[in-house]
């Protein structure tokens, strides 16, 4: 698509504007987008996006020391790149990324893909699950032993169904 201005370059900086329900498009090169007094970011990196979606009180100190003992990534480092080093990040940055991990997904467990029959099924067995675990907690720190006893068993119950 060529910047509707100049008519010569590739539109490369594409603006949406929707005032009272009415859309307004502009397709500019950056060229001309500079000219009409747009702000364009020199870089932009996946760091740069996960940094925007996680609010500052989300994010853990960098004097924790948070390092990853299977790789060695800091999560300094993460916040960097946007990128883990191994599959032991997960365990070991669990804690700072489980906000993260909620807002872009909308869950911090990962339950896959299923066919669409089965999918309704699934996502009912995973909340009963969560809900059975929620009541486990209750339990262990009212020191009712016996019932989440009972609750643990259910839950593995209903995990080997899965």
């Amino acid at each position: 698509m060529l910047c509707e201005k100049c008519e010569k370059q590739e539109a490369s900086f594409h603006y949406t504007e929707i005032v009272n329900g009415v859309t307004t498009e502009l397709h500019l090169c950056e060229e001309c987008a500079k000219r009409r007094g747009f702000i364009l970011p020199s870089t932009f990196s996946l760091a740069d996006l996960l940094g925007g979606l996680l609010e500052p009180e989300h994010l853990p100190s960098l004097e924790t020391g948070l390092r990853c003992k299977n790789c060695g990534l800091t999560y300094s480092n993460f916040k960097e790149t946007g990128f883990l080093g191994c599959s032991q990040c997960y365990s070991f940055f669990h804690k700072p990324l489980e906000p993260l991990l909620k807002k872009i997904h909308g869950s911090s467990e990962h339950i896959g893909k299923f066919p669409k029959k089965k999918r309704k099924e699934k996502k009912e067995k995973v909340s009963d699950i969560q809900l059975l675990r929620e009541k486990l907690k209750e339990a262990v720190a009212k020191e009712k032993f016996e019932e989440a006893a009972r609750l643990r068993d259910k839950i593995r119950e209903r995990e080997k169904v899965k």
